[in-house]
C-alpha cells in the first residue's frame, strides 16, 4: 500500500519580491513524515538489481539497519550548522546566510505506522538581506528511506565496486527509482504533490549495513516545474547514544544544489554532538540535556 503523508520536509523556493503574483514557493518534500510498516503492493514495474551476491548481501544488511535505525533511534538531538548560498555563473557564491540550530529528531512506532518528525530551534540568526532569496532545505535524515524495505519495490539497484570512504571500506551501489513505484520524495507546487523520481549512488558497509555516503539526483522530468537540475551529497558518522548504549550512523554533512534558469543555490548543513533528548527543555549545543 502507499504510505500515508502526515508531516513533510522540505524545500522552500521564494519569489522575488517582484513576483509577488506568481508561484511563492515549491517544496519539495525530502521524505514521508509517516509511512505504512506494513509491505507496500508491488508497482507494475517491479523493481530488478543487478547484484553480486556480496553487494546483494551488503544491501540486505542496509535494509535491515536503515529499518531499525527509523524504528529503534526515537527522540535524538544534535547541533546543526546552515549555511545558505547563492552562486554565480561560475560557482561562486556571492550571497551567503549562517545559521545555528538544535536540530531534533523524534519517531514514534505505535500503532500501524511510523511517524519521523523533525523540528529545529534557532540559536543564532543570520544577517538577511530582504532583497535576496534563499534555499530552505531539511529532512536529510529521511533520505535512507530509499533503502527503507517499504520501499523495497521503488528502486533497482547495480554493482559499482568497492570504494575506501574516510578510511572505511564501501559497497557502491547505483540506484534508480522504478517508473510508477511510490517514491519518498515529492515535490509541492501550488499544493500540487508530484513523485520525483531519482538516481545516484549509495556507499554501504558491507557488514553492518551502514550508510557511508549517499548521492541522489533528480531526473530531466522537472524541467516543466523550472528545476533544470537538483541534487543531494550526504555525509553519514557513527553517532554513540547512552542509556541505553547504541551506536548509529548519522547524517554529518549534506550538501544540496538546486539550479534554475536564473539560480543556483547551494546549502551545507553540518551536524555534530549527537545525543538522546531527555525532557522538554532547551539545552545548549554540546550540553547534555
Amino acid at each position: 500500500m502507499t504510505p500515508p503523508i502526515c508531516k513533510t520536509t522540505r524545500v522552500h523556493f521564494p519569489s522575488r519580491p517582484k513576483c509577488r503574483n506568481t508561484v511563492y514557493f515549491l517544496v519539495l518534500m525530502f521524505a514521508l513524515g509517516a509511512f505504512s510498516s506494513r509491505a507496500q503492493t508491488p508497482p507494475a514495474a517491479q523493481a530488478s538489481t543487478s547484484l553480486s551476491n556480496s553487494s546483494m548481501e551488503a544491501l540486505s544488511h542496509a535494509r535491515k539497519a536503515v529499518q531499525q535505525l527509523f524504528e529503534r533511534s526515537a527522540n535524538m538531538i544534535c547541533t546543526e550548522s546552515v549555511t545558505q548560498s547563492i552562486l554565480d555563473k561560475e560557482g561562486n557564491p556571492f550571497y551567503r546566510e549562517q545559521s545555528l540550530f538544535n536540530y531534533r529528531i523524534q519517531t514514534d512506532t505505535s500503532g500501524n505506522s511510523l511517524k519521523f518528525v523533525e523540528s529545529r530551534e534557532r540559536l543564532q540568526a543570520p544577517f538577511r538581506d530582504p532583497n535576496r532569496t534563499v534555499l530552505v532545505t531539511d529532512g536529510f535524515g529521511n533520505m535512507l528511506l530509499i533503502l527503507h524495505p517499504a520501499f523495497e519495490m521503488s528502486y533497482k539497484f547495480e554493482a559499482d565496486g568497492e570504494e575506501l570512504i574516510t578510511g572505511t571500506n564501501t559497497v557502491r551501489l547505483r540506484f534508480r527509482s522504478v517508473p510508477g513505484a511510490s517514491s519518498p520524495l515529492m515535490l509541492q507546487v501550488r499544493g500540487q504533490n508530484y513523485s520525483v523520481p531519482l538516481y545516484g549512488t549509495v556507499w554501504i558497509e558491507p557488514q553492518s549495513g551502514a550508510v557511508v555516503k549517499l548521492m541522489a539526483f533528480s531526473g530531466s522530468s522537472l524541467g516543466d516545474l523550472g528545476i533544470q537540475s537538483m541534487s543531494s551529497q550526504i555525509q553519514y558518522r557513527s553517532a554513540d547514544l547512552h542509556n541505553p548504549e547504541e551506536s548509529y550512523w548519522m547524517p554529518a554533512s549534506a550538501v544540496i544544489d538546486v539550479e534554475t534558469a536564473h539560480r543556483h543555490w547551494r546549502n551545507i548543513h553540518r551536524f555534530t554532538a549527537y545525543e538522546r533528548f531527555h525532557g522538554t527543555s532547551a539545552r545548549e549545543p554540546g550540553k547534555n540535556p
